[in-house]
């Protein structure tokens, strides 16, 4: 069982302050707790109902020590849940230190310029996990990949992609050997251009404002997804992300 205390101490996790300051991020619902579980995420603590447990047990036992397990009940749940209904189980993880950028590892690497939306972010991010995409490098104002909507939004591609946050630009200044794609209005019809290149950086800008004028400038081939209906004036950034990764990948794999 889980004391009165130790809610109390969970329950500030609800904040993104305290998870910034202790370097940590949430993870609820049975999906996403399995997920976890099977990473090579650092798992701090899980609080979960008893059935949850007797099913998940093999696993959590191979990643938890067992001072580090809690029991608990749905009221329990309500105390520390970020969700609007409690599902069963809550885990408190470690942020990973950042990884370097391994770009020969990856035929295309997506650079996020402003992303601000959390449902866009980990909905990016779930397609990057599809189409095996492994690094997402990101501007510091592109929404916090622990947001705990972002993390549920991901669907577990949190678990797999390196995402970075450091200044674009210098980033691609460092890898400017790489042909450097970005999706804007006047671009090129990216379902007639050619796409052989075997690595890639690909830019997608914030869902209003697009990609920032001075990274504009860096970038070497302008892409579009053609207006075919004429009517609406603009795609959402985690749609847009969708349709040109999968151009991509189609003809790079």
């Amino acid at each position: 069982m889980i004391s009165k205390n130790k809610l109390k101490e969970l329950s500030k996790y609800k904040t993104a302050k305290f998870c910034d300051e202790d370097n940590v991020f949430v993870v609820e619902g049975s999906k996403m707790c399995v997920e976890a579980l099977k990473s090579d995420f650092e798992i701090t603590t899980i609080c979960a109902t008893e059935d949850w447990y007797i099913e998940n047990r093999t696993l959590i036992r191979k990643k938890v020590s067992p001072e580090n397990i809690y029991e608990v009940n749905d009221n329990d749940l309500e105390r520390i849940t970020t969700m609007k209904t409690p599902n069963k189980v809550w885990m408190l993880l470690n942020r990973p230190t950042t990884s370097p950028i391994a770009n020969a590892q990856s035929k295309l690497t997506l650079v996020l310029d402003k992303i601000q939306d959390p449902g866009n972010m980990g909905t990016i991010i779930r397609i990057c996990d599809w189409y095996g995409i492994r690094n997402i490098v990101c501007t510091p104002d592109t929404a916090s990949c622990y947001n705990p909507k972002v993390v549920q939004a991901s669907m577990g591609g949190i678990f797999r992609t390196n995402i970075t946050y450091t200044d674009i630009e210098t980033f691609i200044d460092q890898n400017n050997n790489m042909p450097i794609y970005g999706a804007v209005l006047d671009g090129e019809n990216i379902c007639t251009m050619p796409l052989d290149d075997k690595e890639a950086i690909l830019i997608i800008g914030n869902e209003s404002k697009g990609i920032s004028q001075i990274i504009q400038q860096k970038i070497t081939h302008k892409i579009m997804i053609p207006n075919i209906g004429g009517t609406c004036e603009s795609l959402n950034a985690s749609v847009a992300t969708g349709i040109i990764c999968h151009e991509f990948m189609k003809r790079l794999i």
